[in-house]
């Protein structure tokens, strides 16, 4: 097979969940443009007529949608029987939905905790491994996970989100120690600082300047700027064809160089 072949999507389907804005809709679109089909989920995804379906459709590519709210396990699982009653088995699925809560430690809610650790990993688990068992059966599969830099490191106000990043890095080694031999490639990437609604107000004043944490993040980052949403493209594609055979079980920082800066 030619590198480039390799890289073809064609006759693919990926399923992407948090698929109606920001990392998620970016994803779906460019693994159309590589020639997959897309099932998408998220919270707050109509049915039909969305944004991401039209902007999927537009590339040539089929798209179907479903309103999946990760915090309430029946719907995920409603979901997972409804696929396999239709006998629809993705070729490639992509963890991408999430979310935060921010407070001091002390002072975190335990209904935040459980929250996020439900939406981030233990969702992320149910899903991939419903999917995953259906794979085993074809033989082959990819799965890859959006991890994050507290994959590796602790944050501040946010234990909840660190600890189900922690546990995504660790859940993606385990699947792809369990299912290598059975053709699935588990992987996952982690994103530096990219700009969207969660944390716009953290990193940008009103009047388009850094904050200070802004400001600190782009100090020790190597390549002095954030991350465009279209630039996790490239790894996840590579990730999702044919040209990463022999990738499994890495998180792989997509960051500017953040991860590998000393800060001296």
């Amino acid at each position: 097979m030619s590198i480039l072949k390799s890289f073809d999507l064609t006759g693919k389907l990926a399923l992407v969940t948090g698929v109606s804005r920001g990392i998620g809709r970016g994803i779906a679109e460019a693994l159309a443009g590589a020639g997959a089909d897309i099932l998408g989920i998220s919270a707050s995804l109509s049915s039909s007529g969305s944004e991401v379906e039209t902007s999927i459709k537009k590339i040539g590519r089929d798209f179907k949608g479903y309103k999946v709210d990760f915090s309430k396990r029946d719907e995920l699982l409603n979901f997972v029987k409804n696929l396999k009653n239709q006998k629809i088995v993705p070729d490639i699925l992509i963890n991408n939905a999430g979310t935060i809560r921010r407070n001091a430690a002390e002072n975190h809610p335990t209904e935040w905790w459980d929250e996020v650790i439900e939406v981030n990993l233990s969702s992320q688990f149910l899903l991939s491994r419903e999917i995953g068992k259906e794979m085993i059966k074809r033989g082959s599969g990819k799965i890859i996970f959006i991890a994050s830099l507290l994959t590796f490191q602790g944050g501040i106000t946010v234990p909840g989100y660190a600890a189900s990043k922690g546990g995504i890095g660790q859940l993606t080694k385990a699947l792809a120690n369990e299912w290598a031999s059975k053709g699935i490639n588990v992987n996952a990437i982690a994103p530096g600082f990219f700009i969207g609604k969660q944390n716009k107000k953290l990193l940008l004043n009103e009047d388009g300047s850094l904050t200070e944490r802004g400001a600190k993040i782009i100090r020790n980052t190597p390549m002095k700027r954030f991350g465009n949403a279209d630039e996790l493209s490239g790894a996840i594609h590579f990730l999702s064809s044919e040209s990463s055979s022999f990738i499994t079980g890495i998180v792989l920082p997509v960051d500017g160089g953040f991860s590998a800066y000393s800060g001296v």
